[in-house]
């Protein structure tokens, strides 16, 4: 949620925002990168380019179904991205869905 966060217009929040729980079994196709595996600079604002070709990579080879990838800003934490084409998506089973907006205290410069 912080990662999406960062990226919104305080004046102009999203109304369509889903929270929602998945379970992703074991045999899922996923690809993941490590902070290791990332060239120095990837987390500079505004973001590098080629972390726009590994996300457009991931969807056009649809070699996984999961791209797991370090959040820029907590390197900890991991943001997952699904290819809802890629034929494993299928056995991803939303768990919960509910409507979600962020506190309008987030929002504030």
């Amino acid at each position: 949620m912080i990662e999406y966060l960062v990226h919104i217009d305080p004046d102009r929040p999203p109304k369509d925002l889903m929270l929602a729980k998945a379970e992703i079994p074991d045999e899922v196709s996923r690809t993941q990168y490590r902070v290791e595996d990332l060239p120095q600079g990837w987390r500079t604002y505004p973001a590098p380019a080629f972390l726009a070709d590994l996300g457009a990579n991931f969807v056009k080879k649809a070699e996984a179904a999961v791209l797991i990838v370090p959040s820029a800003l907590a390197t900890t934490e991991n943001n997952w991205l699904l290819n809802p084409a890629h034929p494993d998506f299928r056995l991803i089973k939303t768990l919960e869905a509910e409507p979600f907006q962020y506190d309008p205290r987030l929002l504030r410069a």
